[in-house]
């Protein structure tokens, strides 16, 4: 790399001119943003608020990453002494550097991607013209870093105690630089691109001393305010690494015993403007070294990075799902339910085949123990394999609460791995008798989850199979058929009939007949009347009569237990899962938050066949997709704009002291009382009230010098803010009355 003043460029050497400005700025870039940062240190100026905004915060990839490599250089606050804080112009040359040197960024590789096109001028005065337009906002960006870098050097100057060497360092830094805009103006006015990027050259040259003042001034304040902060180490973090190169540069690696005039100032800016030249390889061993520290930086930094599809649930998100499964756990009690857990995978020859085309989003394992294994897809196969190994086992109504896996596409409310609660009544054969309690379960389900408003689809798997035979789809593309039908609640009909004709190998006219079908729903006795009627083609389908009369019982049933009101039925509803025989329905969330299907369910005759041949178990069931029913729950707690307790903490027992003994002997009190409590060692009584106020604990016991000299503990009620005394042997029994009778 080459950087000093070189003779005005031929023609033939415009190319090479530019491919030498572009080869000595991104290093220089580099060097601008760690002196930034050493500036921010020395200006005692909290980067935290400015540099923590997220990348979406910043328009640019570039600008997003000059912030995060800042945030690694300066971790928070100015380590020195006391605090300052710029205001106006000098603010926004410290706030805006991720956007400044960011431009700097992209305007260098817009020049590298110009000049590249540019090797032979023969190609025409169109590229040249580009070629001077991009160097033009090049040496803009470099302006607009200089003057900032003039700004920062300015202010940090002015925060030195010392009055005659503030007022040098002051006055030499605006000397030194000059007119900033000269150069600029003077390359605007200029026709041709040598000249053009002469000036360029020029530009880069002034941000090289600009940079090199910025570094020295900011040494200068950092070793003045030595007295007020331990000496930086190489080892303590990014920014005192950066300020131990460059400083170990200007002083040969010798304690410097003090700053007293700007003479030396102006002796160390030279040595950094020479350290600074591209061309020489010391230049280019700083440049790795500060790659190097923000290397190990991120190494050190980089967080754990979860799977993609998953989640954590803490504090808040645990609260609202411990409510949630509470409320489950009940409905699914109080219609006799029994719990039941099975391995979280399961024989893959047990799961394959049961899906159809969701087959495969099983997740299958490695083979560890001479057994093909998968994680469970859902909790209903587990269930029929359950039963199919048990004989004794001829009615069981079960539930079960467990994470399912599935190896789907993530999206809003779509994980890969999520908790499924199943209800499933096996065993009985009256007609209808359990359909209809799965669905009522499920009714009960969302209404005491209080989510708002839903909707139940629900249709027939014997109905959909007449009506794909009497729209004449071959039988053994009854299943293929109604896993594109089931689509049609996130595709159009024309997406789906394309699948249909393309992929599925069905007939334009036969798609047209499915498509007119499809579109029946409506109110369930409404639809079924409609569907029953003389002349439709259904009462003359053998297994559409079977479902047309079984659902007649079903919705008769559920009419005089006032659940119908929220069934839709749904010609287009289809389950794409192979194992469902009758009455299938999925329940959909009505309210703005999009979250798709919440539930669905239902009836799968020959499931446990399928797993054990010759046994035949009838058994209904439905799944809630909890994921979804959690995303709808926390929208609605931020709507309420209410703070979800995340302990069920009611004592804060607050020792004002660190009096370890005494609080292990009372916590045991209340522990014995069966009261929940927490323990807190703070000399400071707002410490206590802040934390019990912040963690929503209704009651304290507050034990300071005063009640331990005087044999008894204050009694603090919070949210009524009254507070009481009480004898020290008998606040537990007091407290439990307390809560007990508030």
């Amino acid at each position: 790399m080459a950087m000093g003043n070189p003779a005005s460029p031929t023609a033939d050497g415009l190319a090479a001119v530019a491919a030498e400005i572009v080869c000595c700025a991104p290093p220089l870039a580099r060097v601008a943003d760690a002196v930034a940062a050493l500036s921010c240190e020395a200006a005692r100026w909290d980067s935290a608020a400015a540099f923590d905004a997220p990348a979406s915060g910043y328009s640019t990839k570039d600008q997003a990453d000059v912030a995060a490599d800042l945030k690694m250089l300066l971790r928070g606050p100015s380590r020195l002494a006391g605090s300052r804080e710029a205001g106006g112009a000098s603010a926004n040359s410290f706030a805006d550097v991720p956007s400044v040197n960011g431009n700097f960024r992209q305007a260098v590789r817009a020049l590298d991607a110009a000049q590249v096109r540019v090797v032979d001028l023969d190609a025409g005065q169109g590229k040249e013209d580009l070629l001077m337009l991009l160097a033009t906002q090049f040496a803009t960006s470099a302006h607009f870093m200089c003057k900032m870098s003039v700004d920062r050097a300015r202010f940090c100057a002015g925060t030195i105690a010392d009055a005659r060497l503030r007022e040098e360092l002051v006055a030499a830094g605006g000397a030194d630089v000059g007119d900033l805009k000269g150069t600029l103006a003077e390359m605007i006015t200029d026709s041709d691109a040598v000249s053009v990027l002469g000036r360029v050259h020029e530009q880069l040259l002034k941000l090289r001393g600009c940079l090199a003042w910025e570094a020295a001034v900011a040494i200068a304040v950092i070793e003045t305010a030595h007295s007020t902060i331990q000496k930086p180490r190489a080892s303590v973090d990014g920014n005192s690494s950066v300020l131990m190169l460059l400083r170990d540069h200007v002083t040969d690696g010798k304690d410097v015993p003090g700053v007293n005039s700007a003479a030396l100032v102006e002796d160390w800016r030279t040595k950094l403007s020479s350290l600074f030249d591209p061309r020489r390889p010391e230049f280019e061993t700083l440049v790795e070294k500060l790659k190097g520290i923000l290397e190990d930086k991120k190494e050190k930094r980089r967080l754990p990075k979860i799977p993609k599809g998953t989640r954590d649930f803490a504090g808040r998100q645990m609260a609202i799902r411990e409510r949630a499964f509470s409320i489950v756990t009940g409905v699914f009690k109080m219609h006799g339910g029994l719990a039941l857990d099975t391995p979280v995978f399961e024989l893959r020859e047990t799961l394959m085949s049961k899906y159809g085309e969701d087959s495969k989003l099983i997740y299958d394992l490695a083979d560890q123990g001479g057994e093909l294994c998968s994680l469970r897809y859902d909790l209903t196969v587990p269930f029929a394999r359950y039963l199919a190994m048990n004989n004794h086992i001829t009615t069981m109504r079960r539930y079960q609460i467990a994470k399912v896996y599935r190896r789907d596409k993530p999206s809003k409310g779509r994980y890969r791995e999520f908790y499924q609660c199943d209800f499933d009544i096996a065993g009985v054969y009256e007609p209808m008798q359990a359909d209809f309690e799965v669905i009522k379960v499920l009714t009960e389900l969302l209404d005491k989850l209080d989510i708002g408003m839903y909707e139940i689809k629900l249709n027939h798997r014997k109905l959909l199979d007449g009506m794909l035979e009497i729209c004449g789809v071959p039988p053994e593309k009854f299943r293929t058929v109604c896993s594109s039908i089931d689509k049609l609640d996130k595709l159009t009909f024309e997406e789906v009939k394309k699948e249909l004709v393309e992929e599925k190998g069905v007939s334009d006219e036969t798609a047209e007949k499915i498509g007119n079908l499809v579109k029946t729903r409506g109110p369930p006795l409404q639809v079924l009347m409609e569907l029953g009627k003389e002349g439709s083609k259904f009462i003359e389908n053998d297994g559409s009569v079977v479902a047309l009369n079984e659902l007649e019982i079903l919705f008769k049933a559920l009419e005089k237990a006032n659940a119908i009101d929220v069934i839709s039925f749904d010609l287009s509803l289809a389950r794409g899962l192979d194992y469902y025989t009758g009455v299938i329905y999925e329940a959909v969330f009505k309210g703005t938050t999009q979250v798709g299907s919440i539930a669905a369910g239902g009836r799968y005759d020959n499931l446990v066949g399928d797993i054990v041949a010759g046994k035949q178990v009838p058994a209904v069931g439905v799944s809630l997709g909890m994921e979804r029913v959690f995303a709808i729950m926390e929208e609605q707690e931020k709507e309420k704009n209410q703070e979800t307790r995340t302990t069920e903490t009611e004592v804060l027992l607050s020792i004002l002291g660190k009096d370890l003994t005494l609080a292990a002997e009372l916590a045991s009190e209340l522990w014995r009382a069966e009261i929940k409590a927490e323990i807190k060692l703070s000399t400071r009584v707002q410490d206590h009230i802040r934390y019990a106020t912040q963690s929503g604990i209704p009651w304290m016991v507050i034990v300071g010098q005063s009640e331990i000299r005087d044999g008894k503990v204050k009694l603090k009620n919070i949210s009524a803010r009254q507070e009481e005394e009480v004898p020290r042997k008998d606040f537990a029994h007091v407290l439990k009355q307390r809560l007990t009778n508030p």
